[in-house]
């Protein structure tokens, strides 16, 4: 298979599992990488075929994978596994501490094996620390941050995301830029290394402007009543004629006396626009005078403008914005829409959206490969 894409020259070897790592490994085959996924076989008795294909279509974490069916805990599974190691660049496992060990392919067995391979591990707390060994899902790793702290309205509980803060954003982009930094060390100086990936740290990373806003005594643990967590009137969503929801954000004066312009924001309580005392009353104001036209209608005044402000989309509408389509921010394949590969490249730009494959679709074929010899994994497409 002919692959294109800045990183269509490495091979990874992903060990198939849940939220981050199948997200980081996505990103690498969007790219161009040769992600080698090692699934568990199915089991007798289990869906198989185009059904397991159709089941597997949705899970858009998967695409741009070859999929291989190894059983882990048998000789010839394993054997399989740490001949696809000895070929790679790259491995990135997401499972609890000790089990990749427990299974004979830790990373002392694997860099003995492949000196220069980045062997990349995710998981929720890390692999140390006393939480290191305990169960947890994404709301877990982002409540630790404080990243789900700050995530909340006035009087309200914490907004629970999906996985956005946490398993994506602080575990699966941490996990992918790690990869590419210890690559570039690597490749530097053929020496490999462990990267360790928490999804707490990931989350607490993203929590960097508001710790330093926190810390200088500009963020306030009170939620509602900072401009960012739906304090300001300025910042904030309103629900429309329809009940449909707008945003805006001019919190620069010259796109605030924009905002009062084409809203006929005459009212001089407006003109203190970074008084705290008048937020909640300011966003009283505005409240109404949104809710006197549809969002269709708020979008054809605003959207394009320096007001800084976008209709509030669902997930069925959002491909089908101008701009979305223009960039082609989605694409639908076999009936699944989904985001497409970002960002974009200039000179490498990849061949499309990897499609979804069957697990263990490419078994045969990646088998009969590993009865060559082992060569550079540079050489091995």
């Amino acid at each position: 298979m002919m692959r294109a894409g800045p990183l269509s020259h490495l091979t990874v070897v992903e060990f198939a599992g849940l939220g981050p790592a199948p997200f980081a490994a996505m990103m690498l085959a969007d790219q161009g990488a040769r992600v080698i996924r090692i699934d568990r076989p199915v089991k007798p008795g289990k869906a198989s075929g185009m059904a397991t294909l159709t089941a597997r279509q949705s899970d858009v974490l998967s695409r741009g994978r070859e999929s291989v069916a190894l059983d882990l805990k048998r000789s010839e599974g394993l054997q399989a596994a740490l001949a696809l190691v000895a070929r790679a660049d790259l491995l990135i496992e997401g499972f609890r501490p000790g089990v990749m060990e427990s299974l004979g392919l830790g990373p002392e067995v694997c860099l003995k094996l492949r000196p220069s391979l980045v062997y990349r591990r995710v998981t929720g707390w890390g692999q140390t620390g006393p939480l290191s060994q305990a169960a947890g899902h994404d709301i877990n790793y982002v409540a630790l941050s404080g990243a789900l702290h700050a995530n909340r309205r006035a009087d309200e509980a914490p907004t629970v995301a999906p996985g956005l803060i946490g398993d994506f954003g602080g575990g699966g982009m941490l996990l992918a830029f790690g990869v590419l930094a210890a690559l570039a060390h690597a490749q530097n100086t053929g020496e490999g290394q462990v990267v360790d990936a928490a999804i707490t740290d990931g989350a607490a990373l993203l929590t960097a402007l508001v710790q330093g806003w926190h810390s200088a005594g500009l963020w306030s643990n009170e939620a509602g009543t900072n401009n960012g967590d739906g304090g300001a009137h300025f910042y904030n969503t309103y629900r429309c004629l329809d009940g449909k929801f707008i945003s805006i954000g001019p919190m620069e004066p010259q796109f605030y006396a924009l905002l009062r312009e084409k809203c006929d924001l005459h009212d001089p309580a407006f003109d203190a626009q970074w008084d705290q005392t008048r937020w909640h009353a300011l966003k009283a104001k505005l409240a109404d005078v949104f809710a006197t036209k549809t969002r269709q209608q708020w979008s054809e005044l605003l959207e394009g403008t320096d007001v800084c402000f976008a209709p509030v989309l669902d997930l069925e509408e959002a491909p089908h914005h101008p701009h979305n389509v223009a960039r082609g921010t989605f694409v639908t394949i076999d009936g699944i829409t989904q985001p497409a590969p970002a960002p974009r490249f200039s000179k490498t730009p990849p061949n499309g959206c990897p499609v979804i494959q069957e697990v263990g679709s490419s078994t045969s074929s990646i088998l009969d490969e590993l009865q060559t010899p082992v060569t550079p994994a540079s050489e091995w497409r």
